[in-house]
């Protein structure tokens, strides 16, 4: 791997569905990109985590998977030529003396350096990593997982799926048509997901056990059963072919939290322009706090055109914050 240093007049820490979108807001401003994920692949949590799971938040898609958004994020994010670096965390930012050719120089993990006038962090929950089922690590990669793979692999197939939120009760909800049985087992009295998706899996040949927990599972080689246990005691064992854990993720900022930001809790303090409290660095997405913040994925691709357009108007004095219409820049950038 080449850790040559890099030099853009942006560097978007973070390649998630905001970030992606800052990327192309940054082409419509003719500013030169580096876009940098930790992850191996763009697309941050929704693909990582999410790449079958329908989305209903985006403007214009009622329905759209997580993959099917990525692709079409990536596409655009091109409008920026951006250079990618994936697979590297960022991990120290610093301010370059006066007089230096960027403001900003920051060092990835592997050492290598991207200097930039301008920083927008589109981190999302930061780094992550899904809360473990203890009693089904033994059979971890052999028929349990912790997200929900590619739905031809639940044909046919005895599945459980454990956890009672909005990823679990839809990944069931993806599940059920396709598998031979599915059993959702949660630890709590009711489910909390969203009240339509739960009447939706109600519906369906579902079987639901509540306030229970999978307290084992068995099979020599690949998963064959799982002991559940409720919590007046009684236990049953169900045969399954397939589990999924879908128990949240824990979260933190990393390195970024040594940045200088204000926080609170693990979100970055922004004010209406997408700015921290660094000078120059920006954040926007599920990483930032302000008054009202929504954090749904339509208001982080706002966030991102407001900090771009906010950043393109700090590094060129004398220009507008608001650019013109997207289609105006389209057409003149193809007349260039």
């Amino acid at each position: 791997m080449s850790t040559a240093d890099l030099d853009a007049d942006v560097l978007i820490v973070g390649a998630g569905p905001s970030g992606l979108f800052a990327s192309y807001y940054a082409g419509l401003r003719e500013l030169s990109v580096v876009l940098l994920d930790s992850l191996p692949e763009p697309g941050g949590q929704l693909m990582a985590l999410y790449p079958q799971k329908p989305v209903y938040d985006v403007a214009g898609l009622p329905e759209v998977t997580g993959a099917a958004l990525t692709e079409a994020l990536v596409t655009q994010a091109e409008v920026a030529a951006p250079t990618w670096v994936l697979g590297e965390q960022a991990t120290t930012l610093d301010r370059n003396p006066a007089g230096g050719e960027r403001r900003f120089t920051v060092t990835t993990g592997s050492g290598r350096r991207v200097h930039a006038d301008g920083v927008v962090v589109a981190a999302g929950i930061g780094s992550f990593r899904p809360r473990r089922l203890d009693a089904a690590e033994p059979h971890l990669g052999r028929g349990v997982s912790y997200s929900l793979g590619d739905l031809t692999d639940y044909h046919a197939r005895d599945v459980v799926i454990v956890g009672g939120g909005d990823s679990a009760v839809d990944w069931s909800l993806m599940v059920a048509p396709v598998a031979r049985s599915l059993t959702v087992v949660h630890r709590r009295r009711t489910l909390r997901a969203h009240a339509r998706s739960v009447s939706r899996l109600q519906q369906t040949d579902a079987r639901i056990i509540l306030d229970a927990d999978v307290v084992a599972t068995h099979g020599a080689g690949r998963l064959e059963a799982v002991t559940v246990r409720r919590r007046d005691g009684d236990e049953q064992q169900l045969p399954t072919d397939a589990l999924i854990a879908a128990l949240g993720h824990t979260a933190d900022l990393g390195p970024l939290a040594s940045w200088g930001f204000e926080l609170t809790g693990r979100q970055i303090v922004v004010d209406e322009r997408m700015s921290t409290t660094v000078p120059g660095v920006y954040a926007i997405g599920d990483v930032t706090a302000h008054p009202g913040k929504v954090r749904i994925m339509a208001v982080g691709f706002g966030e991102a055109a407001t900090a771009i357009n906010n950043l393109a108007a700090a590094l060129r004095p004398g220009e507008a914050v608001f650019p013109g219409h997207s289609t105006e820049l389209m057409d003149a950038a193809r007349i260039a």
